[in-house]
């Protein structure tokens, strides 16, 4: 089990340049699998859960090639409809596969996908979606055994949720099903968008992704396509609140500032000073940042629960009371005793918690339970004084590609230890 030993009090300075999207990545890498031919995906971040999706697209019979940041898939000879459970509990997004699969070989068997812990993500909203669509579902021994029926059909669909699991696999579903499918209460999020441009490229017809209604004009087939993902927002941030913390400086290069609206205005509520220029963003924080304006985690276009435990870590050492609820993931506060292990002071009531911030953080042995929960420990680390080992960082390696790198290149502490 690795983990990060962090000498904190070192302020960061210096330049970053961001990583392709993890969570637009991997549903089009499992989308390659509805076009039955040979896609280019470039800007493919180096993560644990890329190389799980890759092994699953392996599993089906794709070829696969990586280059660097470039990923070849050739889906032309599936030989499987099945993703056995030791692939489905290495991620938690697996679940995108059943849209593929239907696509392009009209049946799917899957069992629950694994991941971080962090709450419920029922899948009955993407089962009950699909079953608008014709599609046939039922559940045998812990496995979902999906198949298309008499075809798949276009229909009007209302999500419960704006769910954008359920988004992307209806989506995907839609694009080669016959006539129209209208999606409405659908995700926003900018993966979403990037998916459907992706689709797009392969010869779909989506109509209004990042909208909350979108038209899938159903067409007989889909060819392939290079395509280059979007730039990780959540990662942005992430180096952004590590950087803040400490008092530092930052230039961002391939952000895309657009898809940060909710964040950055808290990191300037917070005192930091923002500029953006031609393909990069500025980021000067002040020696001490003020408290956090009352932050409610939401859909897009609002804050993002993905970003929720590395804002609270700034919290932490803010002059000043922030407050914090989450109303996405009910297991997304899984960091605090971990902060509070460092010197922090948070109390929970419910879903908010409530942060008092302290003078200073001091290092100590922290667990690193999930992605965003582990990212957060290293950002608090960062600022604390003395040594601080955030164990169990594989959750990390998950979503942050290369993490400790390149906070080093901005002049922080920290190493690897097996």
């Amino acid at each position: 089990m690795a983990s990060f030993i962090i000498a904190g009090g070192h302020r960061l300075s210096g330049e970053h340049r961001v990583q392709g999207a993890k969570n637009a990545a991997l549903p089009i890498l499992a989308a390659t699998v509805a076009v039955r031919g040979a896609c280019t995906i470039r800007r493919c971040p180096d993560l644990l859960d890329v190389t799980a999706t890759l092994n699953i697209l392996e599993h089906l019979g794709c070829v696969v090639k990586r280059e660097g940041g470039d990923i070849f898939v050739d889906s032309t000879h599936l030989t499987s409809c099945a993703i056995p459970e030791h692939l489905m509990r290495e991620m938690r997004s697996s679940i995108v596969f059943l849209g593929p699969l239907l696509c392009a070989l009209g049946q799917a068997e899957l069992s629950a996908p694994g991941g971080c812990e962090i709450g419920a993500r029922p899948v009955d909203f993407h089962l009950k979606a699909l079953r608008a669509l014709g599609v046939q579902v039922s559940e045998n021994g812990g496995k979902l055994l999906c198949n298309d029926g008499a075809g798949r059909r276009g229909a009007r669909v209302a999500l419960p949720f704006p769910s954008v699991g359920a988004t992307e696999n209806l989506m995907i579903a839609a694009a080669t099903a016959q006539g129209i499918t209208i999606i409405t209460n659908a995700a926003r999020e900018p993966e979403i968008i990037d998916l459907a441009r992706f689709l797009n490229a392969c010869g779909a017809s989506i109509h209004g992704a990042g909208e909350s209604t979108i038209v899938i004009d159903g067409v007989n087939r889909l060819h392939g396509a290079e395509h280059s993902v979007i730039p990780d927002r959540i990662t942005a941030a992430t180096f952004l609140c590590a950087t803040a913390i400490t008092g530092g400086e930052i230039r961002l290069r391939n952000a895309d500032i657009s898809h940060m609206d909710a964040m950055l205005a808290v990191l300037e509520y917070a005192g930091c000073r923002l500029r953006a220029g031609a393909g990069e963003f500025h980021l000067a924080a002040p020696s001490r940042l003020q408290a956090l304006p009352v932050l409610r985690t939401m859909p897009y276009p609002g804050f993002p629960t993905d970003a929720q435990a590395v804002f609270m870590a700034l919290a932490t050492l803010a002059n000043g009371i922030s407050v914090i609820t989450e109303t996405i993931f009910e297991n997304r506060f899984r960091h605090i005793s971990q902060l509070q292990r460092m010197g922090a002071s948070i109390c929970v009531e419910g879903s908010t918690a409530v942060v008092q911030g302290v003078d200073r953080l001091h290092g100590a042995e922290v667990e690193a339970c999930d992605l965003r929960a582990g990212a957060a420990l290293v950002v608090a680390g960062l600022a604390a004084q003395g040594e601080t080992r955030v164990h169990d960082v594989r959750h990390i390696d998950r979503g942050c590609a290369n993490f400790e790198q390149g906070l080093r290149a901005l002049g922080a502490k920290i190493i690897r230890e097996s």
